[in-house]
């Protein structure tokens, strides 16, 4: 029969062990990423790695409170804790939202039909998140949709391994064409020199980089527009481009709008980067929010003067290994 000091030997020796563990596979990982800062790539797989103790440590606030190791509300404190991160790390990351969106892009006319679109951004392939579990997840979503076309509006990386090629192959399976720009972690703010490694991956993959290029369609025009943070956002050609349709412009940094000129229509942007705030915690999200968007963007739509935004939450991590009260999600935009 197993006694109380066995059950908290077995907690100790549990901790240990996945300690060991963890610090061993940060560094194996770090070691295979493609980083300018391996000592910061460590310290955030330690992170991601050694969070697997929230596990053990929710069931030993049990155990501890129960047999008197904890005080009644020390045990309820570390329980209620370790299960809120539990969840902000093992449960909401991977609970693919779909966001439905009707959008009137026409000024005029109705369309001949809607257009579907699905919008994703954000996947931070790399040291947190887009693996080929939840690549796999997202490509599945989507395809049960059914869109017309997808947009990736950037961050595809997050200090990426040099297989990057082998882990986008699940987007072969996306059953509709893809249109892409890069954002700032895929342009060397911040992150490393990765551009070539993932213009090939894109390339091999069927992903199309739209960045300076139009894509016609029958009722409008869609175009990439390069990342802010990278000063590759300029659009003052437009006004010279024809303005027969409506256009779509895709960007990542959604304050990127501001810098629309005057347009006979009135373009919708789709943009990404701000997460969603990614962690939403009262005051203080708001507060880490000025400094990535400037303009107050966070999620949704804004209206401009000379444009619209759509900004989507993304589905991948930077900064922490957490997603909380922002889940990942693909939104599927009803143009008309």
């Amino acid at each position: 029969m197993l006694t109380v000091n066995a059950i908290l030997n077995g907690f100790y020796i549990s901790f240990a062990l996945l300690a060991i563990w963890g610090i061993a596979q940060a560094w194996l990982s770090q070691s295979r990423t493609e980083t300018i800062h391996p000592f910061k790539a460590f310290v955030h797989l330690l992170a991601f790695y050694l969070s697997y103790l929230l596990i053990p440590l929710f069931f030993f606030s049990i155990f501890a409170g129960w047999f008197g190791y904890f005080s009644i509300h020390q045990s309820i404190f570390v329980f209620l804790l370790s299960g809120l991160l539990i969840y902000a790390r093992f449960i909401e990351p991977h609970s693919i939202k779909i966001n439905h969106v009707k959008y009137k892009l026409s000024a005029g006319q109705p369309f001949a039909q809607p257009v579907r679109v699905a919008l994703i951004a954000d996947l931070h392939i790399g040291l947190f998140s887009g693996h080929e579990r939840q690549l796999r997840m997202i490509v599945d979503k989507i395809n049960q949709q059914k869109p017309d076309f997808v947009v990736v509006a950037g961050d595809w990386t997050y200090e990426p391994e040099n297989k990057l090629a082998e882990e986008l192959a699940v987007l072969k399976d996306i059953q509709a064409p893809v249109y892409s720009v890069n954002g700032n972690h895929d342009e060397q703010y911040p992150g490393p020199p990765i551009q070539e490694l993932l213009k090939h991956a894109l390339d091999v993959n069927n992903v199309m980089d739209i960045e300076g290029k139009i894509v016609e369609f029958d009722d409008f025009r869609l175009t990439g527009v390069g990342d802010l943070w990278a000063g590759k956002a300029d659009m003052r050609y437009m006004p010279d481009l024809p303005q027969d349709k409506p256009w779509l412009i895709l960007s990542h940094n959604p304050d990127t709008v501001d810098m629309v000129p005057k347009l006979p229509t009135h373009p919708l942007m789709l943009s990404g980067h701000t997460h969603g705030g990614q962690v939403e915690l009262p005051w203080l999200t708001d507060y880490v929010m000025k400094k990535v968007s400037i303009l107050g963007h966070k999620r949704g739509l804004y209206q401009h003067e000379h444009a619209n935004v759509f900004v989507s939450v993304g589905t991948g991590m930077v900064g922490v290994p957490f997603r909380f009260r922002a889940p990942p999600m693909i939104d599927m935009i009803e143009l008309s």
